[in-house]
């Protein structure tokens, strides 16, 4: 949840990633309406969380809930899964550090989550245990080049690094 607000807060600062391929012109979209892959025995569903760049960290986490329990129950309908902007593929609960995702047409870009992990770093001198996580963009390069989407993924570091300045 706090990921999906994150990113969604991002895609404000950056709307060129909040973009798709539309054959012969590039789409860009005023809100941001994140895919959330939820698996199920039958395969990868999508449900989106719609405006999420609008919506508190609360009514993110609400509307999560409500669609993966109806992804899980077989009682999505096609508006819940359709009109995504942004996916975000979370493989880090099952243990995965670090994945490619593969693009969710018509979005041009994925987010690929892994797993937290207690790491040494070095801070002032000193070696001390951070909690890291590693992030995977992949950009469909027609909408999103490279660099683009690595200064968006600097934007969503920060984020992650400071979650509290976006919450107050």
């Amino acid at each position: 949840d706090l990921i999906v607000f994150l990113v969604s807060r991002a895609l404000r600062k950056h709307p060129n990633i909040n973009s798709s391929w539309q054959g012969e012109f590039i789409a860009q979209y005023n809100s941001a309406h994140m895919g959330v892959a939820v698996a199920l025995p039958a395969g990868l569903i999508t449900p989106v969380v719609r405006h999420a760049d609008k919506l508190s960290l609360v009514q993110i986490a609400q509307k999560n809930r409500e669609l993966i329990k109806l992804a899980r129950d077989g009682k999505l309908q096609p508006d819940d899964y359709s009109g995504g902007t942004f996916t975000i593929s979370n493989l880090g609960m099952s243990g995965i550090e670090e994945f490619t995702a593969i693009i969710n047409p018509p979005d041009a870009c994925i987010l690929a989550v892994g797993k937290s992990t207690a790491t040494p770093v070095v801070e002032q001198g000193e070696v001390v245990l951070r909690s890291q996580m590693k992030l995977t963009l992949s950009c469909d390069h027609r909408v999103v080049e490279g660099a683009v989407g690595a200064t968006f993924l600097k934007t969503l570091k920060g984020y992650l690094e400071q979650p509290l300045a976006l919450l107050l």
